[in-house]
């Protein structure tokens, strides 16, 4: 697969954790087969924000282990004593287009982080919250009937946050 039994072992066992459970994050779709082959790895699957022990998501232990070996890695290739082997996110697109649609101290709406929304939707975590004023909006029970589970967003109440 790869050529390294570390690197095999631990994308292998990604795949059995994936394939063994449902994921209900929806940056985590199961990737079609053709998707997969371009793209690389099981890992494509896998949003993993944070860094390892302490991500945003759950099931990242196998990919907190990858990122540990790679930094491993890459300190010794170079004989530093830190690494960030993590690539840019969304989180920098999603500043670039507020600046170039929005001046500081506009308000933006966005859905809560604990509800789905992201950290550059107003988080104390994000410097978002430091340029940007934002208003919050989640989701509501669908019914109280157990035969109608889930959450819907509630628009009437997205609207009047808007107004």
């Amino acid at each position: 697969m790869t050529g390294d039994d570390e690197v095999t072992s631990l994308l292998a066992q990604e795949w059995t954790r994936q394939i063994s459970s449902v994921q209900l994050i929806a940056s985590e779709n199961f990737t079609s087969p053709s998707v997969m082959a371009a793209t690389g790895s099981i890992m494509t699957n896998k949003y993993a924000e944070g860094y390892p022990g302490r991500r945003y998501y759950g099931g990242n232990q196998i990919v907190d282990e990858m990122e540990d070996l790679a930094r491993r890695r890459l300190t010794a290739l170079f004989g530093a004593e830190h690494a960030n082997v993590q690539p840019h996110s969304g989180a920098n697109a999603n500043v670039a287009v507020y600046q170039a649609l929005l001046n500081p101290g506009d308000t933006i709406l966005a859905m809560r982080l604990d509800q789905g929304g992201h950290l550059t939707h107003g988080s104390p975590a994000s410097i978002t919250s430091k340029i940007w004023r934002f208003v919050s909006y989640g989701v509501t029970p669908r019914s109280d009937d157990p035969n109608q589970p889930g959450e819907i967003i509630d628009f009437d109440n997205v609207r009047d946050l808007a107004l």
